[in-house]
C-alpha cells in the first residue's frame, strides 16, 4: 500500500484533525494544549523543523509521525529525533510505518542532515528496519529509554 504522506504545515485545513489525531494516540488529559502549541507552531513553512506529518484514507488521518528539535530526552544534543509514530491497527502490517520512517529520513537528508535520531522502548522494531542502537537517555520521569540512530545517506 502507497501512501500520500502529508506535511500538515502545507495543509492548514487538517491541522485541527492532526492535533485531536496526535494527541490521542501519544496525550493524556493533562497535556492537550502541549500538543496544540507544538503542533501550531510547526506550521512556519519557513523554518526546517519541527514539523509534523500525517496519511489520510477518504480524509481519516489513519497515521502520523513528526521531525522535531527534540524528544523530550536528555540527550539534546541529538537532533533531529523522529517521533510520533503511529499506524491506526486496522492499517497496520501493510508498509505505512516503514513508508514513515523512510519519507522520515529522506526529509532530513533535504534538511540538511546527516542522522536521524529516535527514542523508544520497543524491542525488535526498529532493528529489523535497520536502525542502529546508538547511546541510552533519559525522559523527564527519569525513566531510561533506548536511542537509535539512522544515516540519511
Amino acid at each position: 500500500m502507497t501512501v500520500e504522506i502529508i506535511e500538515i504545515s502545507k495543509r492548514p485545513e487538517l491541522i485541527e484533525k492532526a492535533i485531536d489525531y496526535i494527541w490521542n494516540c501519544w496525550g493524556s488529559e493533562s497535556n492537550k494544549k502541549f500538543y496544540r502549541d507544538c503542533i501550531l507552531n510547526s506550521t512556519d513553512t519557513q523554518k526546517a523543523l519541527p514539523k509534523f506529518y500525517v496519511v489520510t484514507d477518504n480524509d481519516e488521518i489513519i497515521a502520523s509521525y513528526a521531525l522535531l528539535t527534540n524528544d523530550i530526552i536528555s540527550r539534546q544534543d541529538l537532533m533531529p529525533w523522529f517521533a510520533c509514530l503511529y499506524v491506526n491497527k486496522a492499517h497496520r502490517n501493510k508498509g505505512i510505518a516503514e513508508q514513515l520512517l523512510e519519507h522520515g529520513l529522506y526529509e532530513s537528508k533535504k534538511k540538511g542532515f546527516d542522522y536521524l535520531y529516535l527514542a523508544t522502548d520497543l524491542e525488535n522494531f526498529y532493528e529489523k528496519k535497520g536502525w542502529k542502537f546508538f547511546a541510552g537517555g533519559f525522559d523527564l520521569a527519569d525513566i531510561e529509554f533506548k536511542i537509535y540512530c539512522k544515516s540519511t545517506g
